[in-house]
C-alpha cells in the first residue's frame, strides 16, 4: 500500500464490496483500504461490524438508500466522490456485496473516469450466491442446475414495470436469484407462472443473508407469498428459485459459522 498517500491533483477513489454482511466475508485488500483511508462512503446495507474496521482517522459519510428513506440521491453521491477526490488521497466507496452485480457501481466510477480522477474496483461477494449458500442452497448443483440467473426485481420510479422478458427467463436458466424483489415477488411470481414455470416450483427467500440474525423461508411458486404475509417476512432479502433449493433441508445443517462465533467444531473442519 506503499504510495498511497502521496499529494496528487486527484486522490484515488476505491470501490469495494463490502460483500454481504458478513465480516469474515470481506476481501483483505477491501480490509487494507478501510485502515488507511482519508475518507469512507458507505451504503445503508454495510455490516457495523465492517464499518468498525475503518480507520478512527478517517471521516465517513453514510450514503445509504433504504426505499422510502434515501440519506443521498445518486447524482449527489456522485458529486461527493468528486469532491472528496479533489481534497483527499484515498477515497473509498463502500457498497454492500458487489458493486458491479446491481449496485450502481458502474455508473459511479464511469462518471468518475470521465472526470480524471483514478480509480479501482475490489469485487466483493454477492449477496445472490452468499446468502443461499449460507442457507444451505447451492445456486448451481451438477443434477439439479447446470445454469443461473441473477435478476434485479427492484421497481423503477415507484412502479413495478416488468421490463424484464420473463418468458425467455422461466426457459433460459434452471436457477433464478432475484435481487431486491420482495415487495414485487407477487408480480413476478406470476410473470414467470404465466411463462411457464410450474406452480410446484420450489423457492427459498434468505433475509439478512450471511449475517446473526439471517432467516430463511420455502415454500413454492403457488404458496410463498402467503407465507410471507403470514410471517410477516419482508426485505432485505433474496429469492432463489429452482430445484436447488431442495438441497436446503439437506445442507442447512453445515451452515457457517459467522465470524466472532466462536471456532468450528471438529466436524465442520
Amino acid at each position: 500500500m506503499a504510495g498511497l498517500n502521496q499529494t496528487v491533483r486527484f486522490g484515488k477513489v476505491y470501490l469495494v464490496g463490502a460483500g454481504p454482511g458478513d465480516p469474515g466475508l470481506l476481501t483483505l485488500r477491501g480490509k487494507t483500504l478501510l485502515e488507511c483511508a482519508d475518507v469512507v462512503i458507505h451504503d445503508a446495507l454495510v455490516s457495523d461490524p465492517i464499518l468498525q474496521m475503518i480507520t478512527p482517522q478517517a471521516e465517513v459519510i453514510n450514503a445509504g438508500k433504504r426505499r422510502g428513506n434515501h440519506s443521498m440521491l445518486q447524482p449527489a453521491i456522485t458529486d461527493l466522490l468528486l469532491q472528496k477526490a479533489r481534497s483527499h488521497a484515498v477515497i473509498v466507496r463502500l457498497k454492500g456485496g458487489d458493486p458491479y452485480v446491481f449496485g450502481r457501481g458502474g455508473e459511479e466510477m464511469l462518471a468518475l473516469v470521465e472526470a480524471g480522477v483514478p480509480v479501482e474496483v475490489v469485487p466483493g461477494i454477492t449477496a445472490g450466491v452468499a446468502a443461499p449458500a449460507y442457507a444451505g442452497i447451492p445456486v448451481t448443483h451438477r443434477e439439479y442446475s447446470s445454469s443461473v440467473m441473477f435478476i434485479t426485481g427492484h421497481e423503477a420510479a415507484g412502479k413495478y414495470r416488468p421490463d424484464i422478458n420473463w418468458q425467455a427467463v422461466a426457459r433460459a436458466a434452471e436457477t433464478i436469484v432475484i435481487y431486491m424483489g420482495i415487495r414485487n415477488l407477487p408480480n413476478i411470481l406470476a410473470e414467470l407462472s404465466q411463462a411457464g414455470l410450474p406452480n410446484h416450483t420450489p423457492i427459498a427467500l434468505v433475509r439478512w443473508g450471511t449475517r446473526p440474525e439471517q432467516e430463511e423461508l420455502v415454500g413454492t411458486l403457488d404458496d410463498i407469498v402467503a407465507k410471507m404475509s403470514a410471517a410477516e417476512f419482508s426485505a432485505p432479502a433474496v429469492a432463489v428459485i429452482g430445484q436447488v433449493v431442495d438441497l436446503y433441508p439437506i445442507l442447512r445443517v453445515g451452515k457457517p459459522a459467522l465470524l466472532g462465533e466462536g471456532k468450528p467444531a471438529a466436524t465442520e473442519m
